[in-house]
């Protein structure tokens, strides 16, 4: 996949004036995601505190009436580009989990799409991961309920059903997203899909101490 290929594809094509035969909710849909785009590109390069609105409308190629149109303000915008971000991870790590196939391979597969769309993706891993602390309450609110869909989905996928268990499983989610913001941080974006296979073995090893019996 060609790197930042998906967040190219969320932006389209760029808008001119006039209809063009578009319908009304088609170009809004449009300027709200190549808006979601920009910001994510802006919040990517300069960090979520120092952008402007400016900065999004250069990227977008709208109007700053049109920006708030769509949104009452920086953080407004932020909010769906980070719903975008995470649109872009889970529905990669979605249709692993989904799979017809035995748990762990699953979960091998969710972690592989989910380290590989972070590496090609760096631009949504640094506002899905990174930026996305310096966004203010409710984007960090967002985030939680984020996690916590990934740890039902993780714990799912085990069927891990136990309060105990559910625990096992967050601290396994917590490590991994611990793991993934520390290359990005450190922009080492090739080493992320190379964390895949400790973190299974790890696992796989956890698993074998609890049921010797390999069943």
């Amino acid at each position: 996949m060609e790197r930042g290929s998906l967040l190219k594809a969320k932006a389209g094509g760029k808008l001119h004036g006039g209809n063009h035969g578009i319908a009304p909710e088609e170009v809004v849909a449009a300027q709200r995601a190549r808006m979601s785009v920009g910001m994510i590109e802006a919040a990517a390069q300069k960090g979520y505190a120092a952008v402007t609105v400016a900065d999004v409308l250069e990227r977008a190629g709208v109007s700053r009436m049109t920006f708030y149109q769509h949104f009452a303000n920086k953080e407004a915008c932020f909010l769906a580009a980070y719903d975008m971000a995470v649109e872009i991870v889970m529905t990669r790590i979605g249709a692993a989990l989904a799979a017809e196939s035995p748990a762990l391979e699953r979960i091998d597969g969710a972690l592989d799409a989910y380290f590989s769309t972070l590496a090609q993706e760096p631009e949504v891993a640094k506002v899905f991961l990174v930026e996305v602390y310096a966004a203010g309450t409710a984007v960090l609110q967002r985030r939680l309920a984020t996690q916590a869909g990934f740890v039902d989905a993780f714990a799912g996928a085990l069927g891990a059903s136990l309060p105990d268990q559910r625990v096992v499983a967050e601290a396994v989610i917590g490590a991994v997203v611990a793991l993934a913001t520390n290359r990005i941080v450190a922009g080492d974006f090739g080493a992320l899909p190379g964390l895949r296979e400790p973190l299974m073995s790890a696992l796989i090893t956890k698993l074998v101490r609890q049921d010797p019996a390999g069943s």
